[in-house]
């Protein structure tokens, strides 16, 4: 009859429970594979791979009882990292909807809440694109492998130890809000000038023909002038992204 004792099963068991439950906890809140559309069972199939295939390029894990509060600190210290990871990306993808947001502003698209409010909080259309065009980018840029590697170097940068939560000293999660703003504003500042520029020149025809309507006139140009500078500046999207998603990456690593 085969033996075995507790500290073999927890030998066996911990080099794949830590790296599951920080790749699970990623995989819930990272952009494109934390949607409802995905299934759970898919997202815990994902985090099982990789917690199995990373095993030759992980540190040595520590036996933990799992019945002992350092192993709900442990738990919660994975749980808490991998959501930090999937955080930091969420905060590039919100910088670009902002982006959107701005644009759809100067535009004249928000002109559309005041008439169904419903549509207020689903935000404009440009913001909506830019959402959708950045979720492609993601995915054809592999800033999935790139999340993927930044896991398992995680593991090397912040260790499964008795102080679970010294990666929050290190990382200052709650300083990132500023890339929000910053990226935002770096996406959308050409179209925000163009569109100001044209507003100007809107605000001088009306002084100088006081009989043409610049509302009627000036929203189809403004909407046209708008559509047609993120036909050309959406190609200039993938620098600002890739540079704001490798920033904030790179503190895991």
């Amino acid at each position: 009859m085969i033996q075995l004792s507790e500290s073999q099963i927890l030998a066996w068991i911990t080099p794949l429970l830590w790296p599951f439950l920080r790749a699970l906890a990623m995989l819930g809140t990272l952009p494109v594979f934390g949607q409802r559309s995905v299934p759970m069972r898919v997202k815990i199939g994902l985090a099982g791979f990789i917690a199995l295939a990373a095993q030759p390029s992980l540190p040595p894990m520590p036996v933990v009882p799992l019945d002992s509060p350092l192993a709900f600190m442990v738990v919660a210290q994975q749980v808490l990292v991998g959501v930090t990871m999937g955080f930091a990306v969420r905060l590039v993808f919100a910088a670009v909807e902002l982006a959107g947001e701005l644009i759809g502003l100067q535009m004249g698209l928000n002109f559309a809440g005041f008439f169904d409010p419903a549509t207020a909080s689903q935000g404009t259309a440009s913001s909506r694109l830019f959402g959708t065009m950045v979720a492609f980018l993601f995915v054809l840029g592999n800033g999935h492998l790139m999340m993927i590697q930044a896991l398992v170097r995680s593991f090397e940068v912040f260790q499964v130890g008795e102080t679970p939560f010294a990666f929050l000293n290190r990382l200052q999660p709650q300083q990132w809000g500023s890339e929000i703003f910053m990226l935002g504003l770096w996406i959308a500042l050409p179209l925000v000038g163009m569109l100001l520029f044209v507003n100007l020149v809107l605000g001088m025809i009306s002084r100088v023909a006081p009989q043409i309507s610049v509302f009627s006139v000036g929203f189809p140009i403004t909407v046209t002038v708008g559509l047609i500078g993120m036909l050309l500046t959406l190609p200039l999207m993938e620098m600002p992204f890739t540079m704001a998603l490798q920033r904030l990456v790179e503190q895991f690593q």
